[in-house]
């Protein structure tokens, strides 16, 4: 394999890996949101530092800043999910069966090679032979 060629795959490797790490994304921007969610809901911590007054402009202040800081954190598991949903379509593009099988496997499903092998009963050189086709049949 050339140079180019090996290059090209690497960029096509950490592309497919991005559903991982889009996948982790939403999960810990998941977990944002639920913590703004019940901070939300109970701001008396929140407002025991605020200057008094009548509290109430205080409070709707904040409930619209944790509204608006939901809105950004929707937004960017929006963007994630539509990246997964993009890398999972150029896998499903792909025309032979078997390479977008260790494909969906190995990048969506997070299977080792040795997982793989057993899961598609191939011998774990032959998953890499499979791999590396598709990856050169993979276009971004």
């Amino acid at each position: 394999m050339d140079k180019e060629n090996k290059a090209e795959n690497e960029r096509k490797k950490e592309y497919l890996n991005g559903y991982k790490y889009a996948v982790m994304a939403e999960k810990a921007i998941e977990e944002e949101i639920e913590q703004l969610r019940l901070s939300k809901m109970s701001p008396s911590f929140i407002m025991d530092s605020m200057p008094r007054g009548n509290g109430y402009s205080d409070l709707s202040s904040y409930a619209a800043k944790v509204d608006c800081l939901m809105e950004e954190l929707r937004d960017q598991m929006n963007q994630r999910i539509d990246l997964r949903r993009e890398i999972a379509h150029k896998i499903e593009d792909m025309n032979d069966e078997t390479e977008k099988l260790v494909l969906r496997y190995r990048y969506i499903h997070l299977l080792t090679w040795e997982d793989l092998a057993v899961k598609m009963d191939y011998s774990w050189q032959h998953i890499h032979k499979i791999h590396n086709k598709a990856l050169n049949n993979f276009k971004l």
